[in-house]
């Protein structure tokens, strides 16, 4: 199954919206939040989003959506980290970056994996999100 990872610069957001995911009912799906800094400071790092796809990632790979720019960057140097770890092979191929909104990213993404679906169908999912409107 697909694992969904949440990048915020709030480690308390991060959880709150793993929390909400899993009480609108896709409670099987594997949600990691990533938010703050190892220390607990507001902000974004590196190693906890990178060890948060680790734990995310079954064998089917991972989304990650983030908040705020930053935390976009963040995302992507977590990313190349994993590429650089595996020599360029298959952590980066597994992972998607989505361009969505954290919170209905969040809950399009894990609809598709609840659904069965594989990264792509998963990321695709997440990234339609950005155009969901409201009124």
């Amino acid at each position: 199954m697909v694992g969904l990872v949440l990048v915020s610069h709030s480690a308390a957001l991060a959880q709150e919206v793993a929390a909400l995911v899993h009480g609108l009912g896709f409670d099987q799906v594997a949600v990691q939040p990533a938010g703050g800094t190892a220390d607990g400071r507001m902000g974004t790092s590196v190693d906890v989003v990178a060890d948060a796809m680790r734990r995310a990632d079954d064998g089917d790979g991972v989304v990650v959506l983030a908040d705020l720019g930053s935390a976009v960057l963040t995302a992507k140097l977590a990313l190349e980290d994993a590429d650089e770890e595996s020599g360029g092979g298959a952590p980066g191929t597994r992972v998607r970056l989505a361009d969505a909104p954290l919170v209905e990213g969040a809950v399009a993404a894990a609809g598709a994996i609840a659904a069965g679906g594989d990264l792509d169908a998963v990321a695709q999912a997440a990234d339609s999100a950005r155009d969901y409107r409201k009124l």
